[in-house]
């Protein structure tokens, strides 16, 4: 049985909430990785690993959990890093103050390093086997560092006041924002351990969801409000971002959301086939895109 987005969130918040701080060695350190970790969210990215391993069989032990909300552990320590001073300089986070507003900058930093650095012992720090350990350290490492999210936030600095064309734009969000919702279903394979074929589909699947949740956050920032997002509105055209809106209009960017859900309806149909089980769960990850 796939459990639902709010079933697998309470599960995520649980564990995380109970197993930080075994593994963090000084309070305020401690005290600002729980601020930001635990300031809510919506828990998407382990639940799509969650949901993916259900619905290949698998069974969602301790173990499974572990590696699985080691992404949420990588995932947090991105915002806090993106709201830096030094980067998009924001105030507000999940409608809460951003992490350096309400412990610095340095701590903040540092914050941000020390769940970057756990996320990378909880995948490997489990009892699942070695080989499987192995291949989602590998596939985190390369879609959050130089080649994948890291990659994508260095262009996103460089393109500020320039006009990136859409598949530059494209490309960029494919590693910013793309990159770990893609390794998000594909550790779900690993986990099960599923053919090279499953694999790539799985992949395929989460590609295109990233490509959609990144255009419509973009259209959100248009469209929608601070208590909506959690997070300022309307900053995207003011400082000079490259956004499907600002390159396309209101309408060629839900043309472009539409494309990349039917690709990710694609996906979803094409492992259903490869492996003779129904993936109706990826459903109400998909129904996430409400305009």
């Amino acid at each position: 049985m796939v459990e639902t987005i709010s079933e697998l969130k309470t599960r995520i918040d649980d564990y995380l909430g109970v197993n930080l701080a075994a593994d963090v060695d000084q309070d305020t350190l401690y005290s600002s990785m729980r601020y930001s970790l635990m300031a809510g969210g919506k828990r998407l990215r382990p639940a799509l690993t969650l949901a993916t391993v259900q619905m290949l069989g698998g069974a969602v032990d301790t173990d499974v959990m572990r590696a699985a909300t080691a992404l949420e552990l990588l995932h947090t320590y991105s915002l806090i890093h993106d709201d830096l001073p030094a980067m998009d300089d924001d105030d507000l986070r999940r409608g809460k103050p951003t992490n350096h507003y309400r412990f610095g900058a340095g701590m903040a930093t540092l914050a941000g390093d020390g769940l970057l650095t756990l996320a990378f012992q909880w995948v490997s720090d489990n009892k699942l086997p070695a080989a499987t350990r192995a291949e989602l350290t590998l596939a985190l490492a390369q879609a959050a560092g130089p080649a994948g999210m890291v990659a994508g936030q260095a262009r996103d600095i460089e393109g500020e006041g320039q006009q990136l064309d859409l598949d530059q734009l494209r490309y960029l969000h494919r590693q910013k924002t793309g990159a770990l919702l893609r390794y998000a279903v594909l550790a779900g394979g690993i986990i099960t351990n599923q053919s090279r074929p499953v694999k790539a589909a799985l992949a395929d699947f989460g590609a295109h969801f990233g490509l959609a949740f990144q255009i419509y956050d973009d259209l959100m920032d248009v469209l929608g409000t601070t208590a909506q997002m959690g997070k300022a509105v309307h900053k995207d055209a003011g400082e000079q971002k490259n956004t499907y809106p600002g390159l396309l209009g209101t309408a060629g960017a839900k043309d472009q959301l539409h494309q990349a859900l039917a690709g990710a309806r694609a996906a979803q149909t094409k492992i259903g086939k490869l492996t003779g089980r129904s993936f109706a769960g990826y459903d109400q990850f998909l129904a996430y895109f409400k305009l």
